[in-house]
């Protein structure tokens, strides 16, 4: 199991090729690339030296021992309207192809979700069993898994977080069942469990190794998606890696938690990252402690 992280506040605070030094000497097997500038159409992402970029990248993480194991494309997937839905569709695809050039396995690809899901549920599983599907010709063609994620949606009305596509894990099952694809995995965001009501260890054990192939793994106080690192808020984490070991989870534990080296000055973020890194071996220790 590797250990991997995130690179948006380093690759933000610290430029793309030097964050990928800071998060090696730190201690991380890989990174999760973060694509979401992409959003915009801007940056070097969306130009024409993508490539270039991209094999510059896996060569910087060559020279110093880390390698490049997940990646996160541009988000929303879709808003409902155009031609944002058609841009962004763009964008992703584009991620697919820089991230298989930089080596990652694995790209999580957020459902789409536009629409207010207590009322849209079955409109959106149709949309998005034709969504993932229409990927999977990529997924072929560049040689990379694409990850679906458990989300949730914000009640403006009554203030506070409820049930998004994927929330549930019979949906989330079913969806990738019916897909039925090698190429169509699941990563399960541990926060977004939580924010929904449901614990992450149950979610975990309703999923199964099979599904389940990758983690966002990150703390919250079950009202906000804090993001921030393990042990700092209120999951239970002695149940999450026992839940893990219980599945035989084969796939990597990724970080993503940056928003806890926001919280600090930039020149303390390399060693808020060897912090992190740290925590991070500990959860992958408990989990093999436990199989």
């Amino acid at each position: 199991m590797k250990l991997v992280t995130q690179t948006q506040i380093m690759a933000e605070n610290y430029g793309d090729e030097e964050g990928i030094r800071i998060l090696a000497k730190a201690g991380f097997d890989a990174v999760d690339w973060s694509f979401f500038a992409m959003e915009t159409g801007q940056g070097i992402w969306c130009s024409d030296a993508y490539k270039e970029h991209a094999l510059r990248l896996k060569e910087i993480g060559s020279e110093c021992g880390i390698g490049f194991a997940q990646a996160h494309a541009p988000f929303p997937s879709s808003r409902g309207e155009e031609p944002f839905d058609s841009e962004i569709k763009k964008w992703i695809l584009r991620a697919m192809e820089a991230a298989a050039l930089m080596g990652v396995r694995d790209i999580v690809v957020h459902p789409r979700q536009h629409l207010e899901y207590a009322r849209n549920r079955e409109q959106l599983y149709r949309e998005n069993l034709k969504f993932y599907r229409e990927l999977i010709p990529y997924c072929e063609e560049y040689g990379i898994r694409v990850c679906a994620e458990n989300m949730w949606q914000y009640d403006n009305r009554r203030k506070y977080i409820v049930d998004s596509t994927c929330s549930c894990p019979e949906e989330f099952n079913q969806l990738l069942d019916e897909l039925d694809s090698p190429w169509i995995v699941g990563c399960l965001d541990l926060g977004h469990c939580a924010l929904v009501g449901r614990e992450p260890e149950d979610f975990i054990r309703a999923m199964g190794s099979r599904r389940l192939q990758a983690l966002h793994v990150h703390d919250v106080n079950y009202l906000q998606d804090c993001h921030t690192m393990p042990f700092l808020e209120s999951l239970n984490w002695e149940a999450i890696t026992r839940a893990l070991a219980e599945i035989g989870y084969e796939g990597n534990l990724t970080l993503e938690a940056d928003n806890f080296l926001m919280k600090l000055p930039k020149e303390l973020m390399p060693d808020g990252s060897v912090l992190m890194a740290k925590t991070g071996r500990y959860l992958i220790r408990r989990i093999q402690e436990q199989m």
